[in-house]
């Protein structure tokens, strides 16, 4: 009994202490948001491309070295024509350049069984064969008439999934070149692109001509932290910036064009930091474009190469640490900063990452060595 009495007292003492702040609390962690658990991916059998799927996307990679490319058939195109076909209210399309038949066929009977059908193109490659031919068929395209390109390649269908990424829906893009595409099923993601898309189709407003309204720039799907920015209008070159200083272990990237001072001096200072740095870039733009950061890389003696394949090595593409990936169809340019439409994801994922990085490596492995 006595004992009893000792401890009801220890207790009451405990209570008494702790309510008057006697004792420290240990504070609650602050949520990590550059780190998400890896998610449980499921391959998906392509013939001529590389494919998986989570809960809340699908990602693909082309192929261009596969002996079946030169048929262009089998490739990334056949889940995406599969999604336009079961389109039953809308699909609104943002393409730089639009000549691959199988989406031209897909997009032309979704519009016969009356879908909402609906494109915005770069003006300079509208006078082509497939664009006409949607246009003949009664689906509207509005071009940019602008100096900046209308660089975007996305599609938004039934307002609940987007198609984005580097990829073209050319021929070329989808059989010869190296390009990821991904697809997200999600609301939240479908309004952001169909905001951008309506300032574009029903607003007339393209690249420099921008207000920045993208409605959920930041958001989570089952788990994983996306980040969702359009530029001009979200200030693209910024959040990349944020991002690529964060780095601490390792930065990969994938560039068809890197003319950005910006980025390339951040990538210079972590490879000087002792941060490994590895990049592949696209040899015909290192060797046409003015400013390119190719030749200071090599200056300061960074591990960067030239593709080595025939078509182009067209990603856009940043690794941070093998757990965050930056992609989109922004290239690491002034004119995507200031003057294209452009869009891009930032995702803290360290499974997605695990799937670019193997992109990284297959396309490291063909590029060319000094």
């Amino acid at each position: 009994m006595k004992q009893d009495r000792i401890f009801s007292i220890l207790l009451i003492v405990t209570i008494l202490l702790s309510a008057c702040g006697q004792i420290p609390q240990t504070p609650s962690p602050e949520p990590d948001l550059t780190h998400t658990p890896g998610i449980e991916l499921t391959p998906i059998d392509l013939p001529v491309g590389f494919g998986v799927k989570g809960s809340w996307f699908e990602l693909y990679f082309t192929d261009p070295t596969n002996p079946l490319s030169l048929q262009g058939t089998g490739g990334v195109d056949g889940p995406l024509v599969k999604s336009i076909d079961a389109a039953r209210m809308s699909i609104d399309l943002a393409a730089y350049s639009l000549s691959l038949n199988s989406v031209r066929f897909a997009l032309i009977n979704a519009h016969k069984r009356g879908v909402q059908v609906r494109i915005v193109m770069e003006s300079t490659n509208m006078d082509r064969s497939d664009p006409q031919a949607l246009i003949e068929a009664g689906i509207p395209i509005v071009g940019d008439d602008r100096q900046g390109l209308m660089h975007d390649k996305f599609i938004v269908i039934d307002r609940s999934e987007v198609w984005l990424g580097s990829m073209n829906f050319t021929d070329s893009g989808t059989y010869d070149d190296n390009n990821n595409l991904i697809r997200i099923l999600s609301t939240q993601v479908a309004e952001n692109y169909m905001v951008e898309f309506e300032e574009m189709f029903t607003d007339n407003l393209f690249g420099e001509d921008v207000r920045a309204a993208t409605p959920h720039p930041k958001l989570t799907l089952d788990g994983t932290d996306v980040e969702n920015y359009f530029s001009p209008d979200d200030g693209v070159l910024d959040q990349i910036v944020r991002v690529l200083s964060g780095a601490e272990e390792s930065i990969y990237f994938l560039a068809y064009s890197f003319t950005s001072n910006d980025l390339g001096d951040i990538v210079r200072e972590k490879d000087a930091a002792g941060l490994k740095v590895q990049g592949v870039m696209e040899e015909e733009q290192v060797n046409s474009n003015q400013g390119t950061e190719y030749d200071p890389f090599k200056q300061a003696e960074l591990d960067v190469r030239l593709d080595g394949i025939d078509g182009q090595m067209h990603h856009k593409v940043f690794i941070i640490d093998e757990k965050i990936v930056v992609l989109g169809s922004y290239n690491f340019s002034q004119s995507a900063e200031q003057r294209n439409d452009e869009n891009i994801l930032i995702v803290y994922n360290e499974a997605i990452a695990q799937e670019f990085i193997k992109e990284f490596e297959r396309v490291w492995a063909q590029a060319q060595r000094d």
